[in-house]
């Protein structure tokens, strides 16, 4: 069960071992671009190529689901990457049900695990399989593997390498259950940390944090959804971000522009940041330099403020 990227190579990789999938579900296809095409979900196609039969329920409290899904007789559902399911599901298989999830558990239980460790500066991250409960992302674990956060990881970066290591993983926890019986271990809730779900309001940035943070934040939601400020009223998607040299100008606003030929110079709370690839409202992305010399900002103009009919919201 998974929908996408992230879950399609570790479908391909279960797919290539001794064990038998009997079935996929995903979520439904969506319609994207210019001709409004209905796009199939990545765990779809690696599905359909492999002639794997494919659910693509609306809900996941259908009845019909759940007699396609009793009538398989699984062993075990695996999980990666899709939506919460219902107990009256994952407690159908004969061993349960499992879901990999993309953090060192109990550390960001949620939708977001990869981008909220980058945002907060993690130097390290990984695997974690664990059996589902009804309280989500808190079942007992089965195995857990370590990677490092490289300085220049962004979302894209690390979401792939942690999917790549997905594969094996997966292979290795079920190895575990079926040779033990392994039933896992509890999480110390007393280390648990969130990782909720991104939306417009928590993707907007704050130039009044330090620097690092900054940076961080940016690297943690590139390239989707990205981090967004607003410029002269439009929204600024945030792409790429770099520390710059010096504590910048005293006193300044924080979000303020400084004035550079070449690069996107933004005032922090404690120093600069360089923005080097942004995406202007309905423009295509650009470096820094491009938009310097594209959209001359007055030297101090800010990135943040909300213009409504000529007055700012502050």
């Amino acid at each position: 069960m998974g929908t996408p990227e992230f879950a399609r190579r570790p479908l391909a990789h279960l797919c290539d071992s001794r064990h038998e999938v009997l079935a996929v579900v995903t979520g439904p296809d969506k319609i994207a671009g210019r001709g409004h095409q209905l796009i199939q979900t990545p765990v779809r196609r690696e599905a359909e190529k492999r002639s794997i039969p494919v659910l693509m329920p609306a809900s996941l409290k259908s009845e019909s689901l759940y007699e396609n899904l009793r009538r398989l007789e699984a062993d075990l559902f695996v999980v990666i990457a899709f939506r919460i399911l219902p107990e009256r599901l994952f407690s159908l298989p004969k061993r349960g049900a499992i879901n990999i999830h993309a953090s060192l558990l109990p550390k960001y239980r949620g939708a977001a695990p990869i981008n909220w460790a980058l945002i907060n500066g993690e130097i390290e991250t990984g695997l974690t399989g664990f059996f589902l409960k009804q309280e989500v992302d808190t079942g007992d674990m089965i195995a857990q593997e370590k990677i490092a956060i490289a300085p220049d990881d962004t979302y894209d970066t690390l979401a792939a390498k942690l999917s790549t290591l997905a594969g094996p993983f997966l292979l290795n926890s079920l190895d575990l259950i079926e040779q033990g019986g392994q039933r896992g271990i509890p999480q110390d809730n007393l280390n648990a940390s969130p990782a909720p779900k991104l939306t417009p309001e928590n993707t907007m940035i704050d130039f009044g944090f330090p620097a690092a943070n900054v940076r961080n934040f940016v690297r943690g939601l590139s390239s989707k959804p990205a981090a967004h400020t607003t410029f002269r009223g439009d929204k600024l998607k945030l792409l790429g971000c770099e520390l710059a040299d010096g504590p910048g100008e005293s006193g300044l606003r924080p979000g303020s522009i400084l004035p550079d030929k070449r690069r996107l110079l933004v005032q922090c709370r404690d120093s600069v940041v360089q923005l080097t690839r942004v995406v202007p409202a309905g423009k295509a992305e650009m470096d820094g330099t491009a938009f310097m010399n594209g959209f001359r900002p007055n030297p101090h103009e800010l990135l943040g403020d909300i213009i409504t009919g000529g007055k700012e919201k502050l």
